[in-house]
């Protein structure tokens, strides 16, 4: 059985884009030279690889199966080249990572401190939702993902490497702006706007709550944290966060913190990847890095907390390992 090494990234990039137009464009190809090494490809298998219903490309079972192969091939190959240039003294590659979207208010500027002492890499940034990340790091298509909410049911390696407390906040002229330890009881007729079910915050959001046994009246659900934060702007409800997200809202006069007992909840963000893998040299660097991080952040969030709340009280929670 002969296969090239081309066809598999051909095929790699098929399975990626959804159609052989844009693989071709990925790849800085013609689109009937895109054809013709798939036909090949499955040919040579001696079984169809993908299939097409209606504007859409699927991928066959034989498919699917050779996607996960021959990621792994150009993974372990990618890792080779950048062994190679190590011995060298080169430092280059591509690093790919995948975040939930809370992650995004702070990852990016990661990255960007990342690349100023690795300027020759290259970065593949996804920002998703839980659900998203979740199915990127089943298919191993990242070098490491990062969530507050690690999964049970996968196989994988999981780092602290950074606080994540989730903070109570209400329209700047709440009645309770400003009070002093709340009490949760405070808060039972309040409305109440939370993330969408299946979301690393409403998840652990709904643990703390339950475990403090306070059951919010839910009026809203949102997918993203600048609608929650417009809509408790706009006096809708209050909502629970993360401390990242609230970035330049905590300062233009329409959200506030609000001090109540048992917050902020103290959760983590994790690194994983799926017990196993070997992390190349550069997914490797990346890893230490922002390890690296984790003292400095934490000592960061404990000066905005302070600053927000004039020293409220903290609560722990544990996300599932």
């Amino acid at each position: 059985m002969h296969v090239s090494f081309r066809q598999l990234q051909l095929f790699l990039a098929l399975a990626d884009q959804g159609s052989i137009s844009a693989a071709a464009r990925a790849c800085h190809v013609t689109q009937p030279t895109v054809s013709m090494q798939l036909k090949e490809l499955s040919e040579t298998l001696g079984l169809p690889l993908y299939e097409q219903a209606g504007k859409r490309l699927f991928l066959t079972q034989a498919g699917e199966e050779l996607a996960r192969s021959a990621r792994n091939m150009v993974d372990e190959w990618s890792g080779l080249t950048q062994r190679i240039d190590a011995m060298k003294g080169l430092q280059r590659g591509r690093l790919r990572v995948s975040v939930v979207s809370t992650a995004k208010y702070f990852v990016p500027r990661m990255l960007g401190a990342f690349c100023q002492r690795h300027p020759d890499i290259d970065i593949a940034l996804q920002v998703l939702n839980r659900d998203g990340v979740l199915q990127r790091l089943r298919d191993n298509l990242d070098d490491l993902c990062i969530m507050s909410m690690p999964p049970t049911d996968l196989d994988i390696e999981q780092q602290v490497f950074m606080p994540n407390p989730l903070v109570v906040i209400a329209p700047a002229a709440h009645r309770l702006a400003g009070v002093k330890n709340i009490e949760l009881s405070e808060l039972a007729n309040e409305r109440f706007i939370l993330r969408e079910r299946g979301s690393g915050t409403r998840l652990a959001g709904d643990a703390h709550l339950s475990q403090l046994g306070f059951q919010p009246q839910v009026r809203l659900e949102l997918g993203s944290n600048e609608a929650i934060m417009q809509a408790v702007a706009g006096g809708l409800g209050l909502a629970l966060v993360s401390e990242h997200a609230l970035g330049e809202h905590r300062v233009d006069e329409a959200l506030t913190v609000l001090d109540v007992k048992g917050f902020p909840m103290h959760a983590h963000w994790y690194m994983v990847y799926l017990k196993g893998k070997r992390l190349s040299p550069l997914a490797a660097a990346f890893h230490s890095y922002l390890g690296a991080q984790a003292a400095q952040a934490a000592a960061q969030l404990a000066s905005q907390a302070g600053a927000w709340l004039g020293g409220g009280t903290e609560s722990e929670i544990s996300s599932p390992s």
